[in-house]
């Protein structure tokens, strides 16, 4: 079995500087984009505020060596929610498990996509009447599989170290179809009430291939004068995450916890608070009120943007998100309010973009 050692490590955060310098060119950016929405109604509600705090189930997303941090045996979650009033649904599921007191695992599944697109190019026949029963449906999704692992460091005492090997699978209906790859890699850090995290994904750059079905495609091509698209790959540049958080206890039933996070993007110049052609900085910041640690409620602002108004001026958008939580013998309910997008002048279809996230997890030990 691998054991996760400090140099090893290290050796791997100093693959991402190389990695980073090396697809510097020719990498689109917001590549695989979906795999950076979120999971969890707890992490939702937070303002996906989750390195340095992730514990469960959904650690293998958030932070694989928060897996060390599982209460019971098993832990199964379930999580859905719909976007953009309801044209774009996620979903997740995961189940993890420790393997000893040193190491555990989960394998956990992503779903991102709109269902039921109507291809209409064949409404009309070459008579020039209308055939409904002509029409098609097809589906736009993304998925993504995660293999996580976990393990306690032998060298640093509290330290927790963890690796996510991420197959992906997009689709286009019939028209095109893609496969990548990519390694995420994670660690945790427990001193007294505080919490350290560092989440580093996409390391090896995540790489995926797209081929096109020229033959669905043709038609629609010369119709419009484009060229037909050419079967490309992606390079989807590493992200890192520095998060820290401070746990509080009021009483024997009132305890809070506050949490934040700092995403480094290396891909381009981004709308978010700290920005520059070499590295952006998005900042994260959550809460977590529990009483009795049965119920909670949950906070947190994220998703930082500055937009150009009609007059020529600018204003600063941030995400607000809520949560509240239930928990009793190994059951969780978590739902979160969150708006995908902050501008409150934009909807779909005249409907707000708010997104209420359902997220159910199960654990237990026989």
């Amino acid at each position: 079995m691998i054991r996760f050692t400090l140099p090893c490590f290290m050796a791997l955060l100093l693959f991402l500087s190389w990695s980073a310098a090396m697809a510097q060119v020719a990498t689109p950016k917001y590549s695989n984009e979906f795999l950076n929405i979120g999971v969890g109604g707890r992490a939702l509600g937070m303002g996906n505020v989750q390195a340095a705090v992730a514990n469960d189930a959904t650690a293998g997303y958030w932070n694989p060596a928060g897996l060390l941090r599982l209460q019971n045996r098993y832990n199964i979650s379930l999580m859905h929610s719909e976007l953009f009033a309801g044209i774009a649904k996620n979903d997740f599921a995961s189940f993890a498990m420790p393997l000893d007191t040193n190491s555990a695992l989960a394998v956990s599944v992503i779903r991102l996509g709109v269902d039921d697109i109507a291809d209409t190019r064949r409404l009309q026949n070459e008579y020039g009447y209308i055939q409904y029963d002509s029409i098609r449906f097809f589906s736009v999704a993304d998925y993504a599989m995660l293999l996580s692992y976990a393990r306690r460091s032998n060298l640093v005492q509290g330290l927790m170290l963890g690796a996510t090997a991420k197959i992906i699978y997009r689709n286009v209906g019939e028209f095109a179809n893609a496969y990548g790859f990519g390694v995420d890699v994670g660690a945790q850090l427990q001193r007294g009430n505080w919490q350290f995290g560092l989440m580093a994904k996409d390391i090896t750059t995540t790489f995926t291939a797209w081929t096109h079905n020229v033959e669905e495609l043709e038609e629609a091509y010369l119709q419009t004068g484009n060229d037909l698209p050419e079967s490309t790959a992606e390079l989807t540049l590493p992200r890192v995450v520095l998060g820290a958080g401070r746990s509080f206890r009021f009483n024997d039933k009132l305890s809070a916890l506050v949490a934040a996070d700092l995403d480094f993007t290396f891909d381009g110049k981004r709308n978010v608070w700290l920005k520059s052609d070499l590295v952006s900085v998005d900042p994260h910041v959550g809460l977590e009120v529990a009483y009795a640690s049965t119920v909670f409620v949950r906070g947190g602002i994220n998703n930082y943007q500055e937009t150009r108004d009609f007059d020529g001026g600018s204003t600063k958008r941030l995400q607000p998100n809520f949560g509240v939580g239930v928990r009793t013998s190994g059951l969780s309910l978590d739902l979160a309010l969150s708006r995908v997008n902050n501008n409150e002048n934009n909807s779909v279809g005249g409907a707000n973009t708010s997104s209420v996230i359902v997220s159910l997890a199960y654990a237990f030990d026989k």
